[in-house]
């Protein structure tokens, strides 16, 4: 063989190594082992791309939403409603409107006790009670009394389905279980032998067993396989607990809407006859045929936004305003949208979707058979799909131009796309997309770029220099914008950013060494990726502290909104690990942040010995004296006058006038409240009392500012009012001099 011939070959075997390298990694993700965030995270976005695109749109009037709304609230009293005023509501619906089934989005864990069932319950341990007479009379008001009776009678005899709650897991001291189950659709000797993953259940929230054992069935509306960027798009149609298999709300009004047919498991027929996940064709119910996973989960087929179904306010019904062709011979589902109830879901279609149309768009696909299927299989045809992609970029590749080979890999995504389109709308399969378009980019990158293995100088440089200080997002722009970065000292126009750990010392005192370093670690990467996601450059961590800046670099023109928004960010992340942290039995957390912007010098500065990338200035030190102030305002966030007017489109709430510990001059500063346009009508109203009440303390009309700030605390407890009021107080006291400007000085940093 020749050396070209050879040379011919070790090229091919060098390609070829590379595909089987790049399969080798997208194989382990297809089992699972490990998968990888970042395609799960594509994939999820192409589902809900193809949500969108194949998305009916129209309105299904055979499912009604009976809203807990704001206006029902208003009218019949924040929720939870008198057990009276829900009995009338399910008389209205069956015996005025004539429904045909009714699903409660809701649970009534709690028996209700009324001001007069309690007085009754006094009278009873008094000294009249003894008397024949009076213990009758006293046992007849009693019956008339009792809202849990009437509203468990209103059940009786019709098709209701109660919903409840289980629990994926427990808390240290939470009971297993309160209130009472339904039956079970399918009990465990049904299923003996049966060998699948279904989603268990550690325990359950249910409701009254006398309302459960008048209502005709149950099914839970917990959402325990939400996927991992938070949003619903499948739901469980079986849950398991201690053996037996419960439904969800959406199956059991859709099977009872059907007349109740029975419910049974369907198994692919192999020669040895297995029961397992990977065997599970479909669940029947009655002659309908549902597709399910190996869990018996369902992809939720969402018929189109929010407001796909009926709404009728429970207001109307209670009144019987309600029209009544609306309703009549139609399901039911009474569920909240109000916004105080926390009943919204994130979902392909809707950010903050309404839980109770989630399972109404589920018992609409179970009883149009619409439902999506995922069968186990397609992990199969995954890995092989992946096989062909990595022969024909190996073998084909090479042997193209790089224009043709550009239009050959543009051609394979489009066919890849076009053929996943096609099994969702014709065969209805949902089959693993983002595997195949990102290791057909990766397998097509690395053939085409074979031979160039080092990245260009410059960029080395700038990773060298400044990956330590930015994400590396910034580190590529800044390579391909070309602009001249210098280590050098210089003064810019910047935003920077302090935040603290309040309470520190008191926490660490409550954890060993091990426990705070963990505690640390978990508060500290959330915090950074909040500020890299924000084009933000981490300057340094000081125990509990961050400081971070804008402006470099980089230039940012938008560096004061993108440090505001990385310090609102930054408080959400910490809320949200207060869940996670109690589950390790730690201490809740809250930071507070302090935001300044204007000049500031920033470069390499240090010693022969260490040498950092920082920024140092008044802008600086004012920054830090910020975030020292949100203890004493009661507040999470405060901003300087400077970053509040390099944001117009912000709302701000103007906290006070100060003269921080080593300025001269009086700052204005402000708490930021998000995007002007965002604000409740609530919010603003607020926000310009407490304007006003300002206004009226630094003209030292002492009566009007504490009017206004009583009325405000009345409406919300918040320390900055107290703050005020004690001032108000002080200086009624000791009124303050004649030429007092209203600015109030801080001591202590």
């Amino acid at each position: 063989m020749s050396s070209a011939a050879s040379l011919r070959w070790f090229r091919l075997f060098i390609r070829l190594g590379i595909s089987a390298l790049s399969l080798l990694i997208f194989a382990l993700h297809v089992a699972s082992s490990p998968r990888f965030e970042i395609i799960d995270r594509i994939e999820n976005y192409l589902y809900d791309v193809r949500v969108l695109m194949t998305m009916p749109a129209t309105v299904d009037d055979r499912i009604v939403i009976v809203d807990i709304d704001e206006a029902s609230q208003l009218e019949l009293g924040r929720w939870p409603w008198p057990r009276d005023t829900l009995a009338t509501i399910v008389d209205k619906l069956f015996d005025d409107y004539s429904i045909r089934v009714l699903g409660f989005d809701v649970l009534f864990a709690e028996a209700e006790e009324t001001s007069a069932e309690r007085l009754l319950q006094r009278l009873r341990r008094s000294d009249i009670a003894g008397i024949p007479e009076v213990d009758a009379e006293l046992g007849r008001i009693a019956a008339e009394l009792d809202s849990n009776a009437r509203f468990a009678e209103s059940l009786i005899a019709r098709d209701v389905v109660t919903g409840f709650v289980f629990k994926d897991s427990l808390a240290p001291n939470e009971p297993q279980s309160t209130g009472a189950l339904p039956g079970p659709i399918i009990p465990a000797a049904a299923i003996e032998g049966v060998s699948i993953p279904f989603v268990d259940a550690k325990g359950y929230a249910g409701n009254l067993a006398t309302l459960q054992d008048n209502a005709a069935a149950g099914g839970f509306f917990d959402a325990p396989v939400i996927d991992s960027d938070g949003v619903f798009r499948r739901a469980p149609l079986l849950q398991r607990y201690l053996g037996d298999l419960y439904p969800s709300l959406a199956l059991a009004v859709a099977r009872l809407s059907l007349g109740s047919p029975p419910l049974s498991l369907s198994f692919a027929v192999t020669r040895d006859e297995r029961m397992t996940g990977i065997e599970l064709d479909a669940l029947l119910l009655g002659e309908r045929r549902i597709p399910v996973n190996e869990q018996i989960t369902v992809y939720i087929p969402y018929r189109g936004p929010q407001g796909s179904f009926p709404y009728v306010p429970a207001k109307d019904v209670f009144s019987g305003t309600a029209p009544a062709e609306v309703l009549r011979d139609r399901i039911v589902l009474i569920g909240a949208s109000a916004a105080g109830l926390l009943d919204l879901r994130s979902t392909p279609v809707g950010q903050r979707y309404i839980g109770v149309e989630a399972h109404a768009n589920l018992v609409s696909g179970l009883l149009d058979g619409t439902i999506l299927q995922q069968p186990s299989w397609t992990a199969g045809l995954e890995f092989s799909l992946l096989f062909v992609i990595a022969l024909l970029t190996a073998l084909l590749l090479p042997r193209l131009a790089p224009i043709t080979a550009l239009l050959f890999v543009i051609a394979l995504l489009f066919l890849t796309m076009a053929w996943s389109l096609w099994m969702w709308t014709a065969q209805g399969l949902v089959v693993p997309l983002a595997s195949l378009l990102c290791f057909t980019l990766v397998a097509s990158v690395l053939q085409i770029n074979y031979g160039f293995f080092i990245e260009s100088r410059n960029k080395r440089h700038l990773s060298k220099i400044f990956g330590q200080y930015i994400p590396p997002s910034l580190v590529a722009e800044m390579d391909a914008s070309g602009q001249d970065v210098s280590l050098e000292g210089e003064t810019r126009t910047m935003s920077v950013l302090f935040s603290d750990v309040r309470g520190f010392t008191t926490l660490s005192e409550k954890l060993d060494a091990r426990e705070l370093t963990q505690l640390m670690n978990e508060f500290l990467t959330p915090i950074t990726r909040v500020i890299h996601e924000h084009r933000g450059t981490i300057d340094k961590y000081m125990g509990d502290a961050v400081m971070a800046f804008w402006g470099a670099p980089l230039a940012d023109d938008q560096h004061a909104r993108h440090a505001v928004l990385a310090g609102m960010g930054m408080i959400r992340a910490v809320r949200d690990l207060g869940d996670e942290f109690a589950k390790k039995g730690w201490p809740p957390i809250a930071v507070g942040v302090g935001v300044s912007s204007g000049n500031m010098n920033v470069g390499n500065m240090g010693s022969e010995f260490r040498i950092a990338y920082t920024v140092l200035g008044d802008t600086v030190n004012l920054g830090s004296r910020l975030e020292g102030l949100t203890k004493q305002y009661g507040v999470d966030m405060i901003v300087s006058e400077t970053t509040a007017r390099l944001l117009p489109d912000f709302a701000f709430r103007e906290l006070d006038l100060v003269r921080v510990k080593g300025k001269r001059e009086p700052v204005a500063i402000f708490e930021p409240l998000g995007i002007a346009t965002g604000l409740s009508d609530t919010e603003r109203e607020r926000m310009t009392l407490f304007g006003a009440a300002i206004v009226d303390f630094r003209a030292k009309r002492w009566n009007a500012a504490e009017v206004a700030l009583q009325n405000l605390k009345e409406r919300t407890e918040e320390l900055l009012y107290n703050v005020y009021l004690d001032r108000i107080e002080q200086f009624r006291r000791v009124p303050p001099p004649a030429d007092w400007d209203g600015v109030f000085e801080h001591l202590t940093k």
